[in-house]
């Protein structure tokens, strides 16, 4: 192959994958635009000057590197960083030391689902020195433990929910008709007969079904149950919309490019809101694998200047949420993606209760 850059889908001559690696790798590690004099001490390549010039110059052309202002180096683009890490990249395996450091933090939290990805996130930023994120559904092993209802003025009930034996739930109902406190009790005592124990993702799944059914096949206890049930089991009524757990967000503030005053102040308030930083995350819950997510490929205006490797977890074969780390584009992709990947399958199974 020659070192000209090819176009369509033909990919680059091998020189030119050579000298973009060795631009890319320089400049994850040092910072600094890339020269013709540092590319050809890196590559290994015996190439003058001017062949160096003239392969950049190509990739100039075609968006993979970018001249920074009057400097006579370049740097990559999210383009180049793309192609590196989907053709040239070769991750690190983790060391034996960082395996038992994140299998023996997570090991000690087991049975804490919060505590266990508070910890996941924490070990995230540390083994990275990036911020770690992780999003949980906060159904994770919640089971229904008792449910009850009281009576309020007008037509509201107050639903208590008790789950995992510990932890309470309340939500107050504003319901067509009034009930009386009997018809409260007779649902409730319906309701824990039929769903104690389970999960209650399981009850809300039961719930609709049963909602399918002719109305004539329902008696009235059912009926109520199934009203006042409605609203106590939604997803936001308890608290169990799904949340992101964010760790290190101060490390970025050592990242060079990411240290203007009010870029830093807009993604800390994306840190601090959540939800575009969950809606983007969500986008990896069926994928398989690791996803990165490269500068303006997030789609968030606040994450232009920022990577995001993410990956899936998954308990009793059923994903639950997603692993990730935000760093800016700059970031050791070779040592960032192998966390990730080993933090989601050790989260999740430190999750799983047959583990």
């Amino acid at each position: 192959m020659t070192d000209t850059l090819r176009t369509g889908d033909e990919p680059l001559g091998d020189r030119a994958q050579q000298l973009l690696r060795a631009l890319i790798e320089s400049y994850i590690r040092d910072g600094q635009p890339v020269g013709s004099r540092t590319l050809s001490r890196e590559s290994g390549l015996h190439l003058s000057a001017a062949t160096i010039r003239n392969v950049m110059a190509d990739l100039e052309e075609h968006g993979f590197v970018v001249a920074p202002h009057t400097s006579a180096g370049r740097v990559p683009t999210d383009k180049g960083y793309r192609f590196f890490v989907d053709t040239l990249l070769r991750c690190q395996p983790l060391e034996s030391t960082e395996l038992n450091e994140l299998r023996r933090n997570l090991q000690q939290r087991a049975g804490d689902s919060r505590a266990l990805v508070t910890a996941a996130s924490q070990l995230l930023s540390s083994l990275t020195q990036l911020a770690g994120v992780v999003t949980v559904s906060r159904e994770i092993h919640a089971e229904l433990s008792q449910i009850e209802f009281l009576g309020l003025s007008g037509n509201r009930v107050l639903a208590i929910l008790v789950v995992n034996e510990r932890e309470v739930h309340n939500r107050v109902l504003q319901l067509q008709r009034h009930f009386s406190a009997d018809e409260l009790r007779r649902a409730a005592r319906y309701l824990n007969e039929l769903f104690r124990g389970q999960p209650i993702a399981g009850v809300r799944a039961r719930l609709l079904a049963q909602l399918h059914e002719t109305r004539e096949q329902m008696n009235q206890l059912m009926l109520d149950a199934i009203t006042l049930a409605q609203g106590a089991f939604a997803p936001q009524a308890a608290g169990y919309a799904a949340d992101v757990v964010i760790a290190g967000e101060t490390n970025l503030m050592g990242c060079a490019e990411l240290s203007n005053v009010e870029r830093l102040r807009r993604l800390f308030e994306a840190f601090n809101e959540k939800s575009d930083i969950l809606h983007l995350l969500d986008q990896s819950l069926h994928a398989q694998g690791v996803q990165i997510f490269i500068g303006h490929e997030s789609g968030y205006q606040i994450l232009d200047d920022c990577s995001v490797v993410a990956a899936p977890y998954a308990v009793d074969e059923q994903v639950v949420g997603v692993v990730g780390v935000i760093g800016p584009t700059r970031m050791a992709y070779e040592r960032v993606i192998p966390v990730v990947d080993i933090a989601a399958r050790m989260l999740g199974s430190a999750l799983n209760p047959r583990a």
